[in-house]
């Protein structure tokens, strides 16, 4: 019995309440906080009679610990799951070390500004290093580490799906079918198609920062850095067909070739359509992907805020999205001496999500694991304090969840693998 305290109000948050709501042996309370109060309480009113949790609203900046100490103090919650913007990550991780809750989100910490000192600041260090242009990293939440360990919580930092799934995918692969991986690669596909000549499919602030963004992959211990969209291969995935897919930086890669011993290689794919390409090459080249702010009539905006504002909200994307997604790993090492490769992978159906909880596979996909891994740390299946990515627990009970809250998996021997 758990009281849980979920930040965000968005497209992932709502399949995240949903599945709180019918996980209510474990959670018993559920208090739901966000800047727009009416959104939540919309919430509250669609699942109440639906679950034996009793819900209640707040309303809360996600930027303001002020108000984040207060809120915890007044509803005591076991664990915090973020599902708002990643931008807030570092003040709610402080909120819950002063008020010893557990704490929970689905991507790793990225600034709002990105010419903000201390990050601007990394972020050429990084650079210089490793040659990676980077706006999420998660070292800013690992420096965690020893607050959540004296304050006796856990930080379980990017329980989506990827970060998130792809690492306990991760983790049950080393467990189960190798002695040592040497290669993985992870590939996301999203098959759906929402009608519309543009749009993303989860924040269009992040989303374009990320596919934008210069790409990479880990290879003999460095990074390799590349042009953005610059590396294509087709990839035939079950469920979905042949799709074009692109390398690109992600950011379960940074903690994965830290905690995957005897690791050659990691990549990560996603897939991505030409006109979306088109369209975002064109939106960048006029300006619009920047993320600095300019005068306009008197007014200072941000490029990237305001192509946001104009472009359909991905939480409304769900009844016009059909088609599916194919996300996992394939691996390849060696069991008893002997080479072999496997590959774990989820499809999810758009249409399937949509008439479960309203929303779209994107969000379901990421709105899952996000409950699978609030109730695993609320319940002490997970309580080892200190700050962790998911590849560096038990995977079993996350997987054998995963089946029964609507994401079932598979496991492939010898799969076609990608060709370098």
């Amino acid at each position: 019995m758990s009281k849980i305290l979920i930040i965000g109000c968005g497209g992932v948050a709502s399949v995240g309440i949903a599945k709180c709501c019918q996980n209510d042996k474990v959670f018993t309370d559920i208090c739901i906080a966000s800047r727009t109060v009416s959104k939540c309480e919309a919430m509250k009113e669609k699942w109440q009679s639906k679950t034996k949790a009793k819900i209640t609203t707040a309303q809360i900046d996600a930027n303001n610990k002020e108000e984040l100490l207060a809120l915890m103090k007044s509803f005591q919650p076991d664990v915090c799951l973020h599902l708002g913007m990643a931008f807030h990550n570092l003040v709610i991780m402080e909120a819950c070390v002063e008020c010893k809750v557990h704490y929970v989100d689905t991507a790793a910490y990225e600034p709002e500004d990105t010419d903000d000192p201390v990050w601007k600041a990394y972020a050429e260090k990084r650079y210089a290093e490793t040659g990676i242009v980077s706006f999420c990293d998660f070292p800013f939440q690992w420096a965690f580490q020893e607050k959540f360990q004296k304050a006796g919580i856990v930080g379980l930092l990017g329980s989506g799906f990827d970060p998130g799934v792809t690492s306990v995918f991760t983790a049950y692969a080393m467990k189960h079918y190798f002695d040592v991986i040497e290669d993985i690669d992870i590939l996301d596909c999203n098959g759906g198609d929402h009608g519309l000549p543009f749009a993303t499919n989860f924040n269009v602030e992040l989303n374009l920062r990320e596919v934008s963004n210069r790409a990479d992959y880990w290879e003999e211990g460095k990074w390799i850095p590349i042009p953005a969209v610059s590396y294509k291969r087709e990839y035939d995935f079950a469920g979905v067909g042949k799709k074009d897919m692109y390398l690109m930086h992600h950011e379960e890669m940074e903690s994965i070739v830290k905690n995957v011993p005897g690791l050659k290689r990691c990549r990560f794919f996603m897939t991505f359509g030409q006109s979306y390409l088109t369209h975002m090459k064109c939106l960048e080249n006029v300006g619009l992907l920047s993320t600095k702010p300019i005068m306009y009539e008197g007014k200072e905006i941000v490029p990237l805020q305001f192509l946001k504002a104009l472009m359909p909200d991905p939480s409304t994307l769900g009844p016009r999205t059909v088609g599916k997604t194919n996300i996992g790993c394939i691996f390849t090492g060696y069991k008893d001496g002997k080479k072999k490769s496997i590959y774990i992978y989820n499809i999810c159906d758009h249409q399937e999500a949509y008439k479960e909880v309203g929303s779209q596979a994107i969000s379901y996909t990421t709105g899952v694991p996000a409950m699978i891994g609030a109730a695993l740390v609320a319940t002490g299946v997970w309580n080892k304090p200190g700050v962790y990515n998911l590849e560096e627990l038990d995977p079993d009970v996350f997987m054998d969840m995963l089946n029964e809250f609507g994401l079932p998996w598979v496991v492939e021997e010898n799969p076609v693998l990608v060709e370098w």
